[in-house]
């Protein structure tokens, strides 16, 4: 089942972070042991050696990994504070890591969860560091040792444009681990680090296409305390960080710092301000510093506006002159948890983790209607509209998970997306036949090969049920998804609950009573029972197999002995181990109910069921199974074409219906919990 955790409205304080080391000792424990043996840290789950570099090529020159105290005489963690000039590239294809640690030093408090200040190279210097990342709804603390790969005495990845300062060096160093590797960094989006730095969701506008209340979003998104960041597109790498004449440069990254609404000659002028990290080269145009805009606002409007404002490298400009001249706006939108009090507004936060699992969660996009249904499921219940509207905003993202890791086994991203549906009443989990006639009030823009799809919504009040998919059917991933609100709202897994009614059979008819069907069973039966009258579970075979052996429409081998000891577990009422002919009556005719649902669900008439039906099928029978339960089964019983034959398909209904009757059967007091001893564990999971 995913786990599901919801965060919401106010500081929670920060969230401790779990320890990553594969001895599970922490930074504080490693440091102090090195101290007391008088060594320098050497890190055993990331060693200093060309696995840590690459995985998919060998390493082009001579590399030596050497500590800073070998490569400069008076190393500093960090010199004169934290700032973008502490981030220069090196041989690695990760600029979207480095525009966003330029953007993480701009936001000193969450700078200082990732960059904890609590070590250097002199109190406690044990050449061991940590860093702290959040990762699928976890902060995480990643030890380092301090060994950084060189040439010539020279760092060859990320370092400082300071020759004696480490911490972006040790940054990148404990990203690349938390990664498997420093190639797993290459190519990336600033947003998907900025996600790692903060726990939060990423939004991306393109302003030429912008939604007509970009300033409402972008406001609230500031009071939300969100990180947001801007920039202007390059049509070729020679326009990189080209300045144009209104003083604007190209293929740079900005940070956007504030919003405001003044009155302007009788109008209302909505206001951005932007903030280059360069610390200079400034807008030049209408609203710029000094410019006589600012002379047409009432004197206490302007000196409100511009109280906070930064001399060096920071403007106005008036919105729509924002829009024009810039093509990208990315919003990092904050989790409750890495907020302070301070903040105005706090968004509300549900979250899952989840699986398509191929043959039984992995449904594939709309186009497979056949199996798009048994996708996860999410219910979201909106009921409170936002403050100044009468609909409800939203932004939910699918990330997919550890993907980078996976790159050294040969897979990459999946193609990922996902859509919104208005939830029927009363459903656990959704059928075919319900998306079949019902199109989606929302879904993402696109499927695409991302880590991360997130899209903003302003939907009426009312259940939603939002269901994440791969493009492509049988594609397997771990995901997660997360919901903002700005209003609290319900979610819930859909398909979760696991249950059973399976009433008793009735009386088997009394030998006058037989019908032609039964008395030639018993002539069967009577043929193959010995002295006793009953049949053993070799017997029990043969007997099987010779009657389904005329249904032509059921394809299978023959049930196999293993299929039949289950049977009889199910049904030998006086624990004798074999079945006397009353009990294979009752059998029978849930047999005969069982080849009537197999048959319905092969609807190509195979002779085999799609293991994708299999939850439908179950619960025609009576039993109610959660996605958990669903992917077990699918990788048990399931072939490599995601098919259940007629054999396959009988002993797990046959081994589920025994299980259930005989947890119903010690759950005396129906709290849906029994306990049980290793003694009645063993005899239980033997006699399935």
């Amino acid at each position: 089942m995913p786990l599901q955790s919801t965060l919401s409205g106010g500081s929670s304080g920060s969230t401790k972070a779990l320890d990553t080391q594969s001895d599970g000792k922490s930074f504080e424990q490693l440091r102090q042991e090195c101290l007391q043996r008088g060594v320098l840290f050497e890190d055993p789950d990331f060693p200093a050696t060309d696995s840590s570099l690459f995985f998919s090529q060998s390493v082009p020159v001579q590399i030596e990994w050497k500590r800073p105290t070998e490569l400069c005489h008076n190393p500093k963690f960090i010199e004169g504070g934290a700032d973008r000039t502490d981030i220069c590239q090196g041989q690695l294809g990760d600029c979207w890591l480095l525009a966003a640690i330029a953007s993480l030093t701009l936001k000193k408090d969450t700078l200082t969860r990732v960059v904890p200040h609590d070590q250097d190279f002199e109190n406690k210097y044990a050449g061991i560091f940590h860093f702290q990342f959040w990762q699928h709804n976890k902060w995480l603390d990643v030890v380092v040792d301090d060994r950084l790969p060189s040439v010539r005495n020279q760092l060859i990845m990320l370092h400082s444009a300071s020759n004696n300062e480490f911490w972006s060096a040790l940054l990148e160093k404990a990203y690349a681990k938390l990664h498997g590797s420093y190639e797993s960094l290459k190519g990336g989006s600033t947003m998907e680090a900025m996600e790692d730095f903060t726990g939060g969701v990423g939004e991306i506008y393109d302003t030429k296409k912008a939604p007509d209340n970009l300033f409402t979003v972008m406001k609230k998104a500031l009071d939300r305390g969100s990180m947001m960041g801007c920039s202007i597109d390059i049509t070729s790498s020679a326009e990189s960080e080209a300045k144009t004449t209104t003083g604007l440069v190209k293929g740079h990254a900005y940070s956007i710092t504030g919003l405001e609404e003044v009155n302007s000659g009788g109008r209302k002028v909505q206001l951005i301000r932007i903030r280059n990290p360069w610390g200079q080269v400034e807008w030049n145009g209408p609203w710029s510093d000094n410019s006589r805009e600012w002379n047409y606002i009432d004197r206490a409007e302007k000196n409100r506006v511009l109280q906070n404002s930064s001399d060096d490298g920071e403007f106005w400009m008036e919105f729509e002159d924002f829009k024009r001249n810039y093509d990208k706006v990315e919003i990092c939108n904050m989790t409750p948890d890495d907020l302070n009090d301070s903040t105005k507004r706090h968004w509300e936060v549900n979250m899952f983790e989840g699986n398509w699992i191929r043959g039984s969660t992995a449904g594939g996009c709309r186009n497979y209607i056949d199996t798009f249904w048994t996708n996860p499921q999410f219910k979201l219940k909106l009921e409170d509209a936002d403050d100044d509207d009468d609909v409800c905003s939203v932004v939910i993202a699918l990330m997919q998970k550890n993907r980078r890791k996976l790159r050294k086994e040969g897979l990459d991203l999946e193609t990922i997306g996902f859509a919104v549906y208005e939830a029927p009443e009363n459903e656990d989990h959704t059928g075919k036949d319900f998306f079949r006639y019902h199109a989606s009030k929302a879904r993402s823009r696109t499927y695409i090969n991302m880590r991360e799809v997130s899209e903003r919504f302003t939907l009426p009040p009312g259940n939603y049920l939002l269901v994440p998919t791969t493009f492509q059917p049988h594609h397997e991933a771990d995901f997660l998804v997360r919901i903002f609100s700005e209003k609290k709202a319900g979610a819930l897994e859909m398909g979760s609950e696991v249950d059973a009614d399976l009433p008793d059979p009735p009386p088997p008819s009394a030998p006058e009573e037989e019908t032609d069907e039964e008395k030639g069973l018993r002539r069967l039966f009577d043929q193959l029972a010995g002295p006793d009258k009953a049949i053993s579970v070799r017997e029990l075979q043969q007997m099987l197999n010779g009657v389904l052996s005329r249904r032509k429409e059921i394809k299978f081998d023959g049930l196999t002995l293993s299929t039949c000891h289950s049977i009889i577990n199910l049904m030998d009422v006086d624990n004798t181990g074999k079945m006397e002919f009353q009990e294979f009556k009752v059998f029978w005719e849930k047999m005969k109910k069982w080849i009537m649902l197999f048959l319905s669900f092969d609807t190509d008439r195979s002779g085999k069921m799609s293991s994708y039906e299999l939850r439908s099928a179950l619960k025609a029978a009576g039993m109610q199974l959660n996605n958990k339960l669903l992917q077990l089964i699918g990788l048990r019983f399931a072939d490599e074409n995601y098919d259940i034959d007629f054999d396959d398909y009988l002993t797990c209904i046959v081994r589920l219906e025994n299980m259930f009757r005989v947890f119903q059967a010690m759950d005396k007091y129906k709290r849906g919990r029994v306990n049980v001893n290793i003694m009645q564990f063993l005899m239980l999971a033997m006699n399935v």
